[in-house]
C-alpha cells in the first residue's frame, strides 16, 4: 500500500490569516482570498482539481495500454466548483475535460474506456455518493 502526505498550516481567523500548504516539491500560500476570491495563491479545491485531472489521466493510460494501445498523450483540466449545503461549503460539482491522441483507437472503445476512467479513478471513487457530480467532456484527436 503507498502512502502519500501533505500538510498545511493556517494562522489567524478565517477572513485575515493565511496559511501555507506543502506536499512533495510543493510549498504554496493559500488565502481566504485565493479560495473565495480571486485572490493569489493556490486553494484547496485548486489541488483537488489537479489531483483528480492527474489520477483520470493515468487511469485512462492504464485502461489504453490494458487494450494493447499506445497513448500518445491523454490531456485533462478538472474544474471543480464550490458552493454550499445546508450544512456549508462544500464541491458540488468537478467538471473533466480530457483530449487523448492514441492511433488505432476507436470511437465506441473511447467512450467505454472515458466512462470507466470516470467511475473507477481513485479520486473520482473517494467523491462517489458525495455532494459533488462528476462531469466528462471527452473529446479524441
Amino acid at each position: 500500500m503507498t502512502v502519500r502526505s501533505a500538510k498545511a498550516q493556517w494562522n489567524g481567523t478565517l477572513k485575515e490569516g493565511e496559511g501555507v500548504m506543502s506536499f512533495s516539491s510543493y510549498n504554496g500560500p493559500f488565502s481566504f482570498a485565493s479560495r473565495f476570491e480571486e485572490g493569489e495563491g493556490t486553494n484547496p479545491e485548486e489541488l483537488v482539481g489537479a489531483a483528480h485531472a492527474g489520477c483520470y489521466s493515468m487511469f485512462l493510460s492504464a485502461l489504453l495500454s490494458n487494450n494493447q494501445l499506445n497513448p500518445e498523450s491523454v490531456n485533462t483540466t478538472a474544474s471543480v466548483t464550490l458552493g454550499k449545503d445546508e450544512t456549508g461549503p462544500c464541491i458540488t460539482n468537478i467538471k473533466l475535460v480530457c483530449e487523448v491522441s492514441c492511433e488505432g483507437l476507436s470511437q465506441e472503445l473511447f467512450d467505454e474506456l472515458t466512462q470507466t476512467a470516470k467511475a473507477n479513478c481513485p479520486i473520482s471513487r473517494l467523491y462517489a455518493g458525495s455532494t459533488a457530480t462528476i462531469d466528462l467532456e471527452a473529446s479524441l484527436k
